[in-house]
């Protein structure tokens, strides 16, 4: 039996199989954190709505998808929209609406999605609750806008994110937490806005980064050891 490894090479693979390894364990480490974030968020999705005061408690990221029902007014004269596409791929917009809780907070509702030609309140007017109302809906911090997300246009009162500090400030709201509540399905006169947009999805590609990690490592091991076979460098004989 013959084992001489050339030192350098062999330094060289070892240090990068080690990397390759370490990538998939913590692609694992990572498998089971998405595992676990999915299975928590889906059981706050059909948990039973809890009270304001339950929810403001909690620590951000433990009150994230959690329900909750509010009870209070609308301010529609102060709506904002964010742009987005309708499932059909046309343009469409989500309706975020000032909420004054009974308490005295103030929070923003996103009531749902209208299509273009439903933007004006006029052609919704129906669906515009007035007076004492309560909404249960779903708890969320939307993602901050991105560097290349465009500039809102303030005179139409129309937003490319949902940029809840931005809002605040045009209209010089101060909100009880930086949050929205996404409404749920519960129908609004006439059907609009449309509530119950929550999408909850989450890329979960770790097992696949894992496997590919793994496997760059053993092929890396199996072209050193070819490499000092055909060398003759590495002998069973």
């Amino acid at each position: 039996m013959t084992f001489r490894p050339l030192p350098g090479i062999t330094i060289a693979a070892a240090l990068l199989m080690a990397l390759l390894v370490w990538l998939g364990a913590w692609q694992v480490e990572r498998l089971h954190w998405k595992l676990d974030l999915i299975a928590r968020v889906g059981a706050h999705m059909t948990a039973p709505p809890l009270s304001l005061d339950a929810i403001l408690a909690m620590p951000a990221d433990t009150a994230q998808y959690r329900r909750v029902t509010l009870h209070g007014r609308f301010d529609h004269a102060q709506e904002n929209y964010v742009f987005a596409t309708g499932a059909d791929g046309t343009p469409a917009y989500h309706v975020l609406t000032p909420f004054q809780t009974d308490g005295g907070r103030l929070l923003l509702v996103d009531r749902g999605e209208v299509p273009k030609e439903k933007l004006a309140p006029a052609a919704r007017a129906a669906g515009n609750v007035v007076g004492e109302t309560a909404v249960t809906g779903v708890w969320r911090t939307p993602d901050a806008p991105g560097p290349f997300t465009p500039a809102p246009n303030l005179a139409k009162r129309i937003w490319y994110a949902r940029d809840l500090a931005g809002i605040a400030r045009a209209d010089h709201l101060r909100l009880a937490a930086p949050v929205l509540v996404e409404a749920d399905a519960t129908p609004n006169p006439r059907g609009w806005p449309k509530g119950g947009q929550t999408v909850v999805t989450f890329r979960n590609q770790h097992l696949s980064y894992a496997i590919t990690w793994f496997a760059l490592a053993a092929g890396l091991f199996g072209v050193w050891f070819a490499y000092h076979v055909s060398k003759g460098r590495i002998s069973f004989k």
